[in-house]
């Protein structure tokens, strides 16, 4: 990609982990809205649970996610306790005891809950919810908080994929971020896993991050896929210090120019091909043989809040403060304040804070988002003859990827929308053409690359 083309496209838009985004979700769904969601909810359905831990030790400067430092545990017990009773809150409104196929925990950093901890809310879980023998538990995993004995208690406990946050080994850039994390501690991570049963591990990597160069990203990427995990993630650093007032932290002088920043991504994403890593969608990739590769060769890959994944159940239910649920009629999340959140589920009630219903047009344009971000295709005549809908309504949107058609990003044959392996890093873009809510709303957006 030329200087030129790299300055064009410095956007910013949506990460489209969901559709509609979260900026547009309102009071108007509330508590009686989740609800009545989850009572009309088909017993055969097959469920995704997600519980969100917002705790750290010390704060990384990158984070963008919710979460709070502690330093004594009593915070952490009592939120378990509120965990716990939420997921009584939510079993009670089902129309049946439901099974569970996947269940994942993220933060903050989950691995801050002991071990038998993990045991009281697994048990917790099966008590309430039939979960599959085959299920997939992932968990989220922070290196510098973990210790054999730990990652043996995560095994007992039925954990069978874990996560593990990298960013980067260099130390300088570490220290730019506030996460000093030697190589060495994570590989030692990684074989106690290995040790230990847990084979499925994903690891996460960043580029534009303090400090970084193509050389650094590069080595990297070689480092990472020589530890061999069976998923690698590689995110842009999305910085936002208006939303995440942390942020602040990092000097912006430090940080790498959008033609530094696609040259990073170019270059750790070519590494990691060429150490045998399959590309998957926008920012993820797998080896051969992975079950996000099965997904992506069959069209049923899927995308949601922890990124690429091959689970196919149509309802995740969110537990926790700020944690976010899909289900068949919308989105809705948890108020993100703790005292909030405790107080509502151990009154025993629903602890919604917002969410959208979703219409027939989102689900229309959800598919098409879905499709672009991770199969770079789609064919919006056969999208909507699926809807029951005239393909000529996304003449407008078509218009919108002229300049990216130009640039060779973007092809057009008929209806059907292919992103060039050019394009890969502008999908997000391609996306946005087809959001019916980015004109209406004044969000800032990350960079689109």
């Amino acid at each position: 990609m030329t200087a030129d083309l790299a300055a064009k496209y410095d956007l910013r838009v949506p990460r489209y982990t969901s559709y509609p985004t979260a900026p547009h979700f309102s009071e108007a769904v509330d508590d009686e809205t989740y609800e009545k969601w989850l009572a009309e909810m088909n017993p055969a359905t097959e469920l995704s649970l997600y519980f969100h831990i917002p705790f750290c030790d010390e704060m990384c400067w990158f984070c963008g996610c919710y979460t709070k430092i502690v330093k004594k545990y009593e915070p952490v017990t009592d939120y378990l306790t509120a965990l716990l009773a939420e997921i009584d809150v939510i079993a009670d409104r089902l129309p049946a005891r439901m099974k569970a196929k996947h269940l994942h925990w993220g933060g903050g950093s989950p691995t801050m809950l002991k071990g038998e901890d993990w045991r009281r809310i697994i048990e917790k879980i099966r008590a309430r919810f039939d979960v599959a023998e085959d299920a997939e538990i992932a968990v989220e995993l922070d290196p510098r908080t973990a210790s054999e004995d730990y990652i043996r208690e995560l095994a007992e406990a039925g954990v069978n994929r874990t996560s593990i946050g990298v960013q980067d080994y260099d130390e300088k850039v570490q220290k730019a971020i506030n996460r000093i994390q030697p190589y060495e501690m994570t590989a030692a991570v990684i074989g106690w896993l290995r040790q230990h049963g847990i084979e499925n591990i994903n690891m996460d990597l960043m580029y534009g991050l303090p400090h970084q160069t193509v050389a650094g990203v590069i080595a990297m990427a070689r480092r990472t896929a020589e530890l061999k995990p069976r998923r690698i993630a590689l995110f842009g650093y999305a910085h936002v210090p208006w939303m995440k007032s942390h942020m602040k932290m990092i000097n912006e002088d430090d940080l790498p120019g959008i033609e530094d920043r696609w040259a990073q991504f170019d270059a750790a994403s070519k590494t990691l091909v060429d150490a045998g890593y399959v590309a998957v969608g926008l920012d993820h990739f797998a080896l051969p043989g992975d079950s996000l590769i099965a997904a992506l060769e069959e069209r049923r890959l899927h995308r949601n809040f922890q990124g690429y994944t091959s689970d196919p159940a149509t309802v995740l239910i969110g537990f926790g403060a700020s944690a976010i649920g899909h289900l068949p009629q919308g989105f809705v999340q948890n108020t993100p304040p703790l005292n909030q959140y405790k107080d509502a589920v151990m009154a025993g009630k629903v602890a919604t804070a917002k969410g959208i219903a979703f219409s027939d047009e989102d689900i229309l344009r959800s598919d098409v988002i879905e499709d672009l971000m991770c199969n770079l295709t789609v064919d919006l005549a056969a999208i909507a003859k699926k809807h029951g809908v005239s393909p000529d309504g996304f003449l407008p949107d078509m218009d919108k990827l002229k300049p990216l058609v130009e640039d060779g990003a973007v092809t057009i044959d008929g209806f059907t929308i292919t992103i060039t392996e050019l394009g890969r890093p502008l999908s997000r873009l391609a996306a946005a053409a087809f959001d019916a809510y980015l004109a209406e709303g004044k969000a800032r957006h990350s960079r689109a690359v």
